[in-house]
């Protein structure tokens, strides 16, 4: 046959539009199975797989078009039909339009793709990228302000060497030509250490600033001193002697002197903001600084002394802006947790007024209001609002960022949570929280394996985390490896009963139908009733063990169990009647009782309270506990 005449064979028997139509098919298909797959945790050989497949079946795909046409009565080999019998035209347009489609499938996709997936993932890679790498490229106006050390003589001053660091940190992520590292990242290092080039490269910064404190009666002296990391070069020292009463000056001098040696440019109104005095009331100065010290433990004991402090601090000087503010902050925190009684939103309330009406563009100020909407109004969108616009203001502030991104995944938009949440981990990379947000958004995103790579990056950090230890547990047995999870469970081993580790040891023993390890594990646990938080853990607990007392056949002990868990909650409900979770808490011991109405009831509440289409998160929780009690009792 001549090589025309065999091409245009190839044409009269469709056999390149055979070719081209699998090709472009079989495009499509890798490309989806490439992104659809690893969200369903397939194993790495299967995209691979799918290619060779593919690419084995494309010859005999055109030796088929070849060798059969289709006709009316179906397909026959191409010699027994004759001429005037041939349909070939008329499939080769049906072809052609087919190549159309999947044309504007395979465009459609590849926009979708570039658009909306690209971002995500690099979002993803960001995000979950080891905190420790080093970035290829170092802002050289990037900074770390390491813990100030305390050369007092009396050890218990450590708090004011804090309050100094706190201030100038401060100060400084309110300079938007900076880039500042948050605290919590920088106070796992010594006050002097000796390695700074790989705490530089730890925490992604070129310079780092040193300090010591020294208080003695109501004198001061401060040594500073800025370090650029990557050579142990001292840029710039300095030593301050000044009275309490004037110690919020030296944060401010200290401030615009780094700004300066790192040619930071101060726009706006950024230089009255770095050198701003808090108070001139030394007394309210302490007292502040002590009561923020305590505010940052974040636990239920740190927060009543520091709410003392605080209080101080304003009765001293009614007009202290920041620590109203701050007070603010902590009736807030304690609201959202488990406190939520209309006496707590009183005196967030009161607190938040008094400090708008103090300074109402200050940004501590804003940013407390942000927190009032976010945790006790639950306003979603108000409290994006004003931390969008405070971002201004304080560009360097890691923990608004962390709250914008939760606010974000809570209104179920979870790119731009992803984007909020991935600058959070750039300026608190060795943090605890701003790391379990980014695992805690793939959970919900349901990228396993991403969240995968954090966790394990987090327990290179810190192999002894509990709660990242749990959440690899909940990884595996998310994606149905339960000999990965038995592997990684007989490390966890709580002290106490800590929530995610009781959680996901109750979940591991449902899923093996073991329940006789898991039983004496959490038993040995027993937590003390208390009040606040202390009930809350000691109801999850009792409501964990009750499950699996009840599954292993144990009634009596399941109910004892129970039983403790509704009498803690039904207290809390006497004095937060509004909290959600004490309704969807009480729907699972009702459940585990035996008692569907009262379940049901329950957990019909705490649905109608924060329902889906308000909080992505907890009414999706919600919903889950709701649809769990009506499969039980089917």
């Amino acid at each position: 046959m001549k090589i025309d005449n065999f091409f245009a064979e190839l044409k009269r028997r469709n056999v390149i539009r055979m070719a081209g139509l699998y090709l472009v098919g079989a495009w499509l298909v890798v490309q989806v199975a490439g992104t659809v797959l690893p969200m369903f945790g397939a194993p790495e050989w299967l995209p691979r797989t799918i290619v060779v497949l593919l690419a084995i079946g494309f010859v005999p795909a055109v030796i088929f078009s070849w060798v059969f046409e289709l006709t009316p009565e179906g397909l026959k080999r191409d010699e027994d039909v004759a001429p005037e019998h041939s349909i070939t035209p008329q499939t080769g347009r049906r072809m052609d339009r087919m190549i159309i489609v999947v044309l504007v499938l395979a465009l459609g996709y590849f926009a979708f793709d570039k658009f909306v997936l690209t971002p995500r993932r690099e979002a993803a890679l960001m995000t979950s990228a080891p905190p420790n790498e080093s970035r290829s490229i170092i802002n050289a106006k990037s900074i770390a302000v390491l813990p100030f050390e305390n050369r007092s003589e009396d050890e218990a001053n450590a708090y004011f060497a804090d309050g100094i660091q706190d201030e100038i940190l401060t100060r400084l992520s309110k300079i938007g030509d900076l880039k500042v590292i948050s605290r919590t990242s920088t106070q796992k290092y010594k006050s002097a250490p000796d390695n700074l080039r790989e705490i530089g490269k730890q925490l992604g910064v070129a310079n780092l600033l040193e300090g010591s404190v020294q208080k003695a009666a109501d004198a001061v002296h401060i040594n500073v001193q800025l370090i650029r990391a990557a050579t142990d070069e001292h840029l710039w020292a300095e030593s301050y002697n000044r009275k309490l009463n004037d110690i919020f000056t030296v944060e401010g001098e200290v401030a615009g002197a780094i700004a300066d040696q790192l040619n930071a440019k101060l726009r706006g109104a950024e230089k009255q903001v770095i050198t701003a005095k808090l108070t001139s009331n030394p007394e309210a100065s302490d007292a502040y600084l002590r009561g923020s010290a305590l505010f940052r433990k974040s636990d239920d004991a740190s927060m009543d002394t520091a709410q003392q402090f605080l209080e101080q601090a304003v009765r001293l000087d009614p007009g202290f802006a920041t620590a109203w503010a701050l007070l603010a902050r902590l009736h807030a925190w304690q609201f959202s947790g488990s406190d939520a009684t209309d006496a707590r939103r009183a005196s967030a309330r009161a607190a938040l007024d008094t400090a708008l009406r103090l300074q109402p563009d200050l940004a501590e100020v804003r940013l407390a209001q942000g927190y009032y909407q976010y945790w006790v109004e639950k306003d979603y969108a108000a409290a994006a609002r004003y931390l969008e616009q405070l971002m201004a203001k304080w560009p360097n502030n890691a923990e608004i960022l962390g709250a914008l991104g939760r606010i974000s995944e809570r209104q179920g938009h979870w790119d731009q949570a992803g984007n909020y949440l991935e600058r959070a981990f750039a300026l608190d990379p060795m943090s605890r929280v701003a790391r379990r947000n980014a695992i805690d958004l793939r959970f919900q995103t349901r990228e396993y394996g991403s969240a995968l790579r954090l966790i394990d990056d987090g327990l290179n950090l810190q192999p002894d985390d509990l709660d990242l230890i749990a959440c690899k547990v909940l990884v595996y047995q998310w994606l149905g490896q339960l000999d990965q999870a038995d592997a990684v469970i007989s490390g966890l081993h709580p002290r106490t009963a800590e929530d995610l580790p009781v959680f996901a040891i109750t979940n591991q023993a449902r899923f093996r139908r073991a329940y006789a390890g898991a039983i004496s594990q959490l038993q040995a646990l027993q937590p003390d009733r208390g009040s606040g938080s202390a009930d809350w853990a000691f109801s999850t607990f009792n409501i964990c063990l009750g499950d699996l007392r009840r599954l292993s056949g144990n009634a009596s002990g399941a109910k004892a169990n129970y039983t403790q868990a509704r009498d803690a909650l039904e207290a809390l409900l006497k004095n937060q009647p509004n909290n959600a979770d004490l309704y969807n808490m009480l729907a699972s011991v009702y459940c585990g009782l035996g008692d569907r109405k009262a379940a049901m009831k329950n957990a019909d509440r705490a649905v109608e309270m924060t329902p889906l289409s308000k909080d992505a998160i907890t009414g999706a929780g919600y919903e889950s506990t709701r649809a769990r009690i009506e499969a039980q009792f089917r």
